[in-house]
């Protein structure tokens, strides 16, 4: 495996790693993201067995030791895996979190106290660069999930959200809701909440230009149309769900 790093936008920077045993034979990628300023921040810390492949990508923008702030969508191995391999070689970064994350897992997690981002909190990376913290509750799985919306470049930091298969290009101005509908499909690994379609929609009102995927390419384009799209097909999987016997 290796870990390929791509400039998406302006001063973000996805690390992707592809192992195509998983989903055989399409294979899945695991992607993070850099976001560089005055205090940098990642998203997805990556699977704690990634690090080191993670860890050169890195090396080759910035320092590590100069990673301020480590954030991620949930708490699961290959959002946060990573989490304390990081805070060990970046002494001053502190992982960051809604407060429901905080309280159930990085508490105790983390070695080193976490911040608790309140819902629409903003971290100021500096050099322009701003992050929004948004809940997303169950959406689309975790009742600690969130996103990151970083305001400059407006960049929507996905998650999970949009997951598809395959090794894809960095970035794409092609289709990420067929895609991410096949892998619902195949996976089964949304929650189907009832307001799953309306939170979706609520992250298509910030009107990104890029969707930032954990599993699969970056998105250039109408983010808020593909939003809208993937959550009327949430919508449909819920009410379908709901009328079965």
């Amino acid at each position: 495996m290796e870990t390929r790093i791509t400039e998406i936008a302006d001063g973000i920077f996805r690390l992707s790693t592809f192992v195509p045993e998983i989903a055989p034979p399409s294979g899945f990628t695991f992607n993070q993201f850099l976001i560089l300023g005055d205090e940098p921040l990642m998203f997805h810390t990556g699977l704690r067995r990634m690090f080191p492949l993670n860890r050169a990508a890195l090396s080759r923008v910035i320092a590590p030791e100069r990673l301020r702030h480590i954030a991620f969508g949930h708490y699961e191995a290959d959002e946060c895996g990573a989490m304390n391999e990081w805070l060990a070689i970046a002494p001053h970064a502190q992982v960051a979190h809604g407060q429901t994350g905080v309280y159930v897992s990085l508490n105790d997690m983390s070695d080193r106290a976490p911040r608790i981002l309140q819902d629409g909190e903003v971290i100021e990376l500096g050099g322009g660069k701003r992050v929004r913290y948004i809940g997303t509750p169950h959406t689309p799985h975790g009742w600690d999930a969130g996103v990151m919306f970083e305001e400059q470049t407006q960049t929507l930091l996905c998650g999970d959200l949009f997951t598809q298969v395959g090794d894809g290009p960095a970035l794409t101005e092609g289709d990420v809701v067929g895609p991410a509908i096949a892998a619902e499909d195949l996976f089964r690994y949304s929650a189907l909440a009832p307001n799953m379609g309306a939170t979706i929609r609520s992250l298509a009102s910030l009107a990104p230009r890029r969707l930032a995927l954990m599993h699969g390419p970056s998105f250039a384009g109408d983010g808020a149309a593909a939003l809208h799209a993937l959550a009327d097909d949430y919508d449909r999987r819920f009410r379908a769900a709901s009328v079965q016997p």
